[in-house]
């Protein structure tokens, strides 16, 4: 077994190295200005940002499309400073973590108040930022403005740690990462690195079956060496998500509406609709049945969705019920009715639904 030691470093030729394979194989992200072969071009900060906070916990697959909307909407941070917070929350609608899309706008209208639209040039004043945690300023700063600071990631935790055999698990292995990224960073080119470094995580020195003998650093990698890639990072036993009860409400009406509502400023989903629920929550199970509906009506057993949040899972017993719409929209809820509102089925798109509200409408109907 591999001990690591706390005075190992990278090998001096690892920057050239991962800069040059760079040059050649970046991938193309809408994101991303494609690097010239020996230099860092200017970033905007605006799209770096805006392509950070939507990177965080999702998928580059996912991000695409919603970035090229927002950017298309909101072309500059004004823009997006001035933008109504429901229209926001829209287009965010079906990304998750919606905390971020709270966090963009406060982090935007900060930049236009207090930094006259100009973001700051250091990681260590971005992270004063709304939403701007030690990553993204650590990101922000190195892609836009040249920052020489270590950019630290899942892929490049992959990355060293299998390249220093770093046996000590994550997340307190990071810390050892970053000092271990932080003394080969080139002045001219700390962001081109550490794309690069992300690069090289995501398409060879993958999770499983990393594709070594591509790698332009394997020569250097001690995991290699000894045929324990795979065994790195190293991680502690994931503790087991509980999983939470409740019930959700789906009331349409005969002319395809459905009856909707925006849930409170607090919390998990905060500010986003939904179709009623029970009181659930990540430390709590809501009423399960039928007799929590929000009004009287003819209530039948839809069936039931499975929900994953990053801390627990979430079952919803689904009812669903029609109503005449002769009835009016005033009698259709025990709530008055300024706390809803009956939205087309057409329309849905137009709503800020997150993917849980669409699972439980989707299996009502």
């Amino acid at each position: 077994m591999w001990i690591f030691v706390l005075t190992q470093t990278l090998s001096r030729s690892t920057a050239p190295l991962l800069l040059a394979w760079y040059d050649r194989h970046a991938r193309d992200l809408p994101w991303r200005i494609r690097p010239v072969k020996g230099q860092q071009l200017s970033a905007d900060p605006y799209r770096v940002w805006l392509s950070e906070i939507m990177l965080q916990q999702t998928t580059v697959t996912a991000v695409k499309p919603y970035y090229e909307k927002f950017l298309s909407l909101w072309p500059s941070v004004a823009d997006l400073a001035s933008a109504e917070d429901e229209a926001v929350m829209v287009a965010w609608a079906g990304l998750g973590y919606y905390s971020r899309a709270r966090n963009l706008l406060k982090c935007a209208r900060t930049v236009m108040s207090e930094f006259s639209g100009q973001f700051p040039e250091t990681a260590s004043e971005l992270q004063k930022l709304p939403g701007i945690g030690p990553y993204t300023a650590a990101a922000v700063a190195a892609i836009a403005f040249r920052d020489p600071v270590a950019v630290v990631d899942g892929n490049v935790e992959r990355v060293v740690t299998r390249l220093l055999a770093i046996e000590q698990p994550l997340p307190q292995a990071k810390e050892l990462v970053r000092s271990a990224l932080q003394p080969i960073i080139p002045t001219e080119r700390p962001g081109d690195l550490a794309q690069a470094s992300m690069d090289l995580g995501a398409t060879l020195c993958s999770p499983k079956r990393p594709a070594c003998s591509l790698c332009p650093l394997h020569e250097n990698c001690l995991a290699f060496s000894v045929g324990t890639q795979e065994r790195f990072p190293v991680k502690l036993p994931k503790t087991k998500k509980p999983t939470r009860k409740g019930a959700a409400f789906v009331l349409v009406r005969d002319d395809e509406q459905i009856w909707l509502q925006k849930r409170g400023p607090n919390g998990l989903l905060a500010d986003m609709t939904e179709v009623p629920t029970t009181n659930w929550s990540s430390r709590q199970d809501g009423e399960t049945s039928v007799i929590a509906a929000p009004c009287t009506a003819d209530w039948k057993n839809a069936g039931q969705i499975r929900h994953t949040f990053t801390h627990f899972h979430l079952e919803l017993s689904v009812y669903s019920a029609a109503q005449n719409s002769q009835a009016g929209s005033s009698t259709a809820l025990t709530s008055p009715p300024d706390l809803g509102w009956w939205s087309d089925l057409d329309t849905l798109n137009e709503e800020a639904l997150p993917n849980l509200m669409r699972k439980v409408i989707a299996c009502a109907l």
